[in-house]
């Protein structure tokens, strides 16, 4: 995870308590926003936010997030994983499992996407590293970036790699990368604006930006709702679908050329939403959940609990 910069125009927010509401939508500024239902932080503070959408373009995202000054403690919890490597519990060795596999796909699908067997990358919140280290040992010139400071020192401590802190961005050259990679990261950020001008500025007019996300019109995103563990309030501000990401893009100057579902996702989001919700046999009813997602997302991509979105620049 990464949490990338300011807060909004004060246009667009009003900051209470530390608390950013938006009065008009972020993507396309229209008024015309309405509550969806209410979810509660399950992983530090129990607190509940309110997710939202605009009824115009059809953004979702949550309402009275706190803002960057404060949002720091509530990923301060052994159970979020991103930034700690657990592995206690069934779910989190799935987890472990799915993510192995995962990092070879991704590596290949790289390689797929740029023809290149080696090239310069940015991993872009890059949590404790495993996606930039496998980039790394294929033979590409990796840059990571991650906010969690103790992220970092997992990934110097247990992969023996560097990963730079946010305000290294800045330093990356104009049309310097082939490709950007943002592992479920965008979601986090607080200024996507501001985070797509970087990307379109550090990328070469050939690059690719790669950016996998939590899907809200998923299969398992209508079965579960306000227990749908991928709202994961109040640390996931926005709720893409593969209209409002590419919508962003293309406010930015990037057209979305490709899309690739993430099947094992589904899996896991399933069964910790189960735990959400206080189902018993949550892991075996999470499996069975995740099982129909996966069908639906092999007859509808859409459908999918996850989506890898593929941009270029625009020519």
């Amino acid at each position: 995870m990464a949490n990338y910069g300011e807060m909004c125009p004060k246009e667009q927010t009003a900051l209470t308590m530390e608390r950013i509401n938006h009065t008009t939508c972020p993507l396309c500024k229209s008024t015309d926003i309405a509550k969806r239902f209410a979810c509660k932080d399950m992983f530090a503070t129990g607190e509940m936010f309110d997710i939202v959408e605009c009824h115009s373009c059809g953004l979702v995202f949550t309402q009275g997030v706190p803002d960057e000054k404060v949002i720091g403690r509530y990923y301060e919890s052994p159970s979020y994983i991103s930034h700690s490597n657990t592995s206690k519990g069934l779910v989190n060795k799935a987890y472990h499992w799915v993510r192995s596999i995962m990092l070879r796909r991704k590596a290949e699908l790289i390689e797929k996407l740029t023809l290149l067997k080696s090239g310069k990358l940015l991993d872009y919140g890059a949590g404790t590293g495993y996606f930039a280290k496998t980039m790394i040992d294929a033979g590409w010139n990796v840059t990571a970036i991650e906010k969690s400071a103790s992220a970092r020192e997992l990934a110097k401590e247990e992969l023996g790699i560097t990963i730079e802190p946010e305000e290294h961005l800045a330093a990356i050259e104009d049309k310097e990368l082939d490709v950007v990679t943002m592992w479920h990261v965008m979601e986090h950020i607080q200024d996507p604006d501001r985070m797509w001008k970087e990307i379109y500025r550090i990328l070469d007019d050939t690059g690719i930006a790669v950016i996998a996300l939590p899907n809200c019109k998923s299969y398992d995103a209508q079965e579960y709702k306000e227990h749908w563990a991928a709202y994961d309030v109040p640390r996931h501000l926005w709720h893409f679908t593969p209209s409002t990401i590419m919508r962003w893009g293309e406010k930015h100057g990037f057209i979305l050329e490709r899309q690739y579902t993430m099947p094992f996702d589904g899996f896991y989001i399933s069964m910790l939403s189960e735990g959400y919700r206080g189902a018993t046999m949550k892991s075996v009813k999470g499996l069975w959940n995740g099982l129909k997602g996966w069908c639906a997302q092999a007859r509808r991509r859409s459908a999918s609990s996850s989506l890898i979105y593929v941009f270029r620049k625009r020519r």
